[in-house]
């Protein structure tokens, strides 16, 4: 779900330098603001952006499933305190805003990804940052867009392959500790054989990157790119 998929939409229409823009004026706005009326100004803004790229919200959520433990967990922790109510449900509500905005960040991040073709994603950023810290970025960008479907495919092979030996039937913790172990040895597994594939491909730092140009729907995005920046000063 959380990869490129080749589609015809307005934002797989955009240049990727104007989607990167968008997605730093709305974080930078959801981490400026935090009242409950400009969060709902933003969860619209939010459904917009996933509309434009055709985003699915339900798969997106379900795909973002193992980050509600770590949103959802910080309000819980921060509503308990060490001694008599014990538990203050007002002390949680400033951690679930702010897990909530993390939230909306991270769709907006999918829509990102479901329409930006990870090639693109690297000339976007080797060209807006000159020099070896462009290259450095836009080479760890690249790696990590490439890396974790394969992970998150292997983790889900391992999965279902415990199902299969009724592995389902064991307690949580035996499950969630074979599939860390088998998780991380798959891991640097693909990692030992990504460092002797960059060897034998004479890994360049500065390759042929594909080339971007801005078209007229690059304005009004990069507009609006504008204006969620100005409004998080405000």
């Amino acid at each position: 779900m959380l990869t490129y998929e080749p589609d015809d939409t307005l934002a797989h229409r955009l240049d990727p330098r104007s989607k990167l823009a968008i997605q730093i004026g709305f974080a930078a706005t959801a981490l400026s603001h935090t009242a409950p009326r400009a969060l709902a100004v933003l969860t619209l803004v939010t459904l917009a952006i996933l509309a434009t790229a055709r985003v699915r919200l339900l798969q997106t959520l379900y795909a973002y499933r193992f980050a509600f433990v770590f949103l959802g967990g910080a309000p819980l922790l921060a509503s308990i305190t060490l001694g008599p109510p014990w538990v203050d449900p007002s002390a949680g509500v400033d951690s679930l805003l702010a897990s909530y905005r993390v939230l909306l960040i991270l769709l907006v991040s999918a829509a990102y990804v479901r329409s930006t073709r990870v090639r693109d994603s690297r000339a976007a950023i080797q060209r807006t940052i000159p020099g070896k810290p462009g290259q450095l970025l836009g080479i760890g960008v690249a790696l990590v867009f490439r890396f974790l479907p394969v992970l998150r495919a292997d983790v889900k092979t391992i999965r279902d392959a415990m199902a299969a030996r009724l592995g389902t039937e064991r307690a949580a913790h035996e499950r969630a500790g074979t599939i860390a172990l088998l998780g991380l040895e798959r891991a640097f597994d693909r990692a030992d054989r990504l460092s002797l594939a960059l060897q034998a491909r004479c890994f360049a730092w500065n390759p042929t990157l594909p080339r971007l140009s801005f078209s007229r729907l690059d304005a009004p995005a990069l507009g609006i790119a504008l204006v969620l920046a100005l409004s998080a000063l405000l």
